[in-house]
């Protein structure tokens, strides 16, 4: 059944809202003030796909790639940069709201700049078992095949047609495969998941794939395939030898910006705590100011951490360990030494870190977030044990996406 709805407005992920008497309907790749007509969306009663445009909006525009729409992996191709800034922005200010909070919120800075510098391109058998290698669709389970995309930086160039070729490689296993792609200074680094154990020659495959490519590591499940050289990036004046798989911010113009901002939040601080620290994007650099302590569960970043404070010189001192901060936060009298602490968790926040926070008398805390739910959760806890949240700045480092990053100032 096709039904003709008008788009009110646009939801927290990108998707286009209609108020019907039935409730709200959710339209993917619409705009508000648009009339569209749409067709039942199977399994999903509020969600619909749109089938036609019939008045477009004045905000749109023509998207920068062949395969919006299909490809599930960007949500506002369509949407003009004005009005998209505006609504990204909003994202964060609404949530804070909803948590009681009110903070000063910044203007939307671009984190985008080259593009991504990482990517996951998924490999699996389609209709009659033909091999394909791309993202997801949007909410769905199949894989739309590609040949470019171009939100990746071009320092990612040759990672598709690497991608398809060791998913040929690996085709005899029959099995649904994520290809990790991050592009360093000594190349192309690529963990391959999914697999599961290789017979000799599926490895043999593999080796000829890096060679053909000139990938500087390939690893499946972080077990080394084949090394032509050390996969670095640069921290501030350090070098840091990654770890295979290892967690980045997406882009390099992200991580520059997240991090400048939380250097110039910790400006006269001696000594400070970088709580979920990962290799060390903020650790490095805030150590040509100050002492830090760094702590994270991930025992490969701690490594490369550490490793990178050695061979870097005019360093204050860095003291790294690994520790389950879900499970065992530092507590307050852990927390007394610091002047400040950053924290950076993955998207579920740090609940149970920030309840002890909450409890600290640490004068600063900088919250680094790339989920303004758990942020504002986050948030919540730290105002009512006391601090001010004074200053809040969203980043765009997922450029036509609804993710949005931020970091927060708290102060006592």
């Amino acid at each position: 059944m096709v039904e003709r709805l008008v788009i009110s407005g646009l939801g927290r992920r990108g998707d286009g809202i209609a108020e019907t008497p039935a409730g709200s309907l959710y339209v993917p790749y619409t705009l508000p003030g648009e009339t569209v007509t749409v067709e039942p969306w199977p399994g999903h009663p509020d969600r619909r796909h749109m089938a036609r445009i019939e008045t477009a909006s004045s905000e749109r525009i023509a998207p920068i790639c062949p395969h919006f729409g299909t490809c599930g992996g960007c949500a506002l191709q369509h949407w003009d940069t004005a009005h998209y800034r505006t609504w990204k922005r909003g994202l964060v200010i609404e949530t804070l709201h909803e948590a009681g909070l009110a903070p000063p919120v910044d203007d939307l800075i671009d984190g985008h700049g080259e593009g991504r510098r990482r990517a996951v391109f998924h490999a699996r058998r389609g209709t009659h078992q033909v091999l394909e290698v791309g993202f997801s669709a949007l909410r769905a389970h199949h894989i739309v095949p590609i040949d470019r995309c171009p939100i990746l930086a071009p320092s990612l160039d040759g990672a598709l047609p690497a991608a398809w070729d060791i998913a040929e490689a690996l085709a005899p296993t029959r099995k649904p495969l994520d290809i990790q792609a991050t592009a360093t200074e000594a190349g192309l680094d690529i963990d391959v998941r999914g697999s599961g154990p290789l017979a000799p020659e599926r490895t043999a495959a593999l080796a000829t794939v890096a060679a053909k490519h000139r990938l500087a590591r390939l690893t499946r499940h972080g077990e080394l395939i084949v090394q032509r050289a050390v996969p670095t990036v640069t921290m501030g004046r350090a070098r840091v030898a990654l770890p295979p798989g290892a967690f980045l911010q997406a882009t390099a113009a992200g991580e520059a910006e997240l991090a400048r901002l939380t250097i110039a939040h910790c400006a006269g601080a001696k000594s400070i705590a970088d709580l979920f620290a990962g290799v060390g994007p903020f650790a490095l650099r805030l150590a040509e100011q100050a002492r830090v302590t760094a702590a994270d569960s991930d025992a490969a970043a701690i490594a490369a951490l550490q490793r990178a404070v050695k061979t870097t010189q005019g360093l204050k001192p860095v003291e790294a360990s690994v520790r389950d901060l879900f499970r065992r936060p530092l507590v307050p009298a852990e927390l007394k030494p610091f002047d400040a602490v950053v924290f950076d968790p993955p998207r579920q926040g740090a609940q149970a870190q920030a309840r002890e926070l909450a409890a600290s008398a640490v004068p600063l805390i900088v919250a680094v977030s790339c989920n303004p739910a758990t942020f504002a959760r986050d948030a919540r806890l730290l105002t009512d044990g006391g601090y001010r949240l004074t200053q809040v700045t969203p980043v765009d480092q997922f450029r036509y996406s609804p993710h949005v990053e931020l970091v927060g100032r708290f102060t006592r």
